[in-house]
């Protein structure tokens, strides 16, 4: 099992530490791993965020454990100089098209969200975004009207082999986890969502498993904040995919504790190729000095079990374990507590 640990700027090498060190407790056969440089540490050494060495690493590894990209050094660089351009690179050139990013509120943090608790404790979701394409991917332009006005125009566009794609893997992580699927568009007024819909059905049919219902955005941003509890996987195109994800992000209460997962068509021999990081940025105001929540690196870690090498039993122990440690108060500044970055890593691994 070939890992590519990719720590990035900022708090990245510290939480990415923790999470390598909770997968080396696990004693796993065959783990292998391998590190590189990117992000803003990469433009310094090697004259790019996204050097071919690291690329090249990244194409032979069956996964990539990511940590974050962001240096202030590097804000007046051409833009395709800069950090945050590796993960995009990364993304393109591994075609990493899905984005699974879960959302859930343990037990004892509820008050931390800014919904009420007893709404909060009902939050447990998997968003399923597609990342490559709609709106932001389509044409788009500025032009001159008629009447002489400045308009602005996007083209928002998804074929069907687009949508075939997501929404089977949207179906599998349901049917892996028995949980309903909830499929959410614009169909009514958007033929792009309409079409989105047509495959979403056609699809189903493969996983009869698993009950499937359609839901406009709109009404699915207020259900995420009023009655949580009534999604299980939310499958979702990229526009209406990056509203959701950060609406459900911040019902969480903390960041630090939500992993997510790139996934792209290329099977490993275990599992699907992907990229895992936290959601959270390389928060340079706090780099080095112990005070990062390593957590949602140590999730994405699990993530990374789960997915790309089917070990579900190992990857439910670390999930576990992070559950218990947060019940037994080891918290970080993040969630009101004074643990630092090592000691939350130290009792995440006591309890494995």
């Amino acid at each position: 099992m070939k890992i590519a640990v990719l720590p990035g700027d900022g708090i990245g090498p510290e939480v990415t530490a923790e999470a390598v060190a909770v997968l080396e407790a696990l004693a796993l056969p065959g783990l292998t791993l391998f590190t590189g440089d990117v992000g803003g540490a990469a433009y310094h050494r090697h004259g790019h965020p996204l050097p071919e060495e690291t690329l090249a690493m990244a194409r032979e590894a069956d996964a990539i454990l990511f940590g974050a990209v962001g240096d202030p050094t590097c804000d007046a660089l051409e833009r395709h100089l800069r950090p945050e351009q590796a993960i995009l690179g990364l993304r393109k050139h591994l075609g990493l098209f899905a984005n699974l990013r879960p959302a859930k509120v343990f037990a004892g943090l509820e008050h931390l969200s800014p919904l009420r608790a007893d709404i909060a404790a009902g939050l447990d979701m998997l968003i399923v975004r597609e990342l490559t394409g709609d709106v932001y991917f389509g044409a788009k332009g500025q032009r001159t009207t008629d009447a002489g006005e400045r308009e602005g125009w996007d083209a928002m566009s998804y074929s069907e082999s687009e949508v075939r794609r997501i929404a089977h893997v949207a179906f599998r992580a349901a049917a892996a986890a028995g949980l309903p699927l909830t499929s959410v568009d614009k169909a009514n007024v958007l033929e792009t969502s309409q079409l989105w819909r047509d495959v979403v059905l056609e699809v189903a049919a493969d996983y009869p498993q698993v009950a499937l219902d359609h839901m406009y955005v709109d009404n699915a941003a207020m259900q995420t904040v009023s009655h949580p509890e009534r999604f299980g996987v939310l499958l979702t195109g990229n526009l209406f995919g990056d509203i959701l994800s950060d609406l459900a992000s911040a019902a969480v209460g903390s960041i630090g504790l939500l992993p997510s997962a790139s996934l792209g068509e290329r099977q490993t021999g275990h599992g699907t190729f992907g990229l895992y990081e936290p959601i959270h940025g390389s928060a340079p105001d706090i780099a080095g000095q112990g005070k990062a929540n390593p957590m949602a690196t140590i999730l994405s870690a699990a993530m990374m079990l789960r997915h790309s090498f089917g070990l579900e039993d190992q990857a439910a122990r670390i999930e576990g374990a992070v559950a218990r440690a947060l019940a037994d108060g080891i918290l970080g500044g993040d969630l009101g507590g004074s643990h630092g970055t090592a000691a939350i890593g130290a009792g995440v691994r006591e309890r494995l």
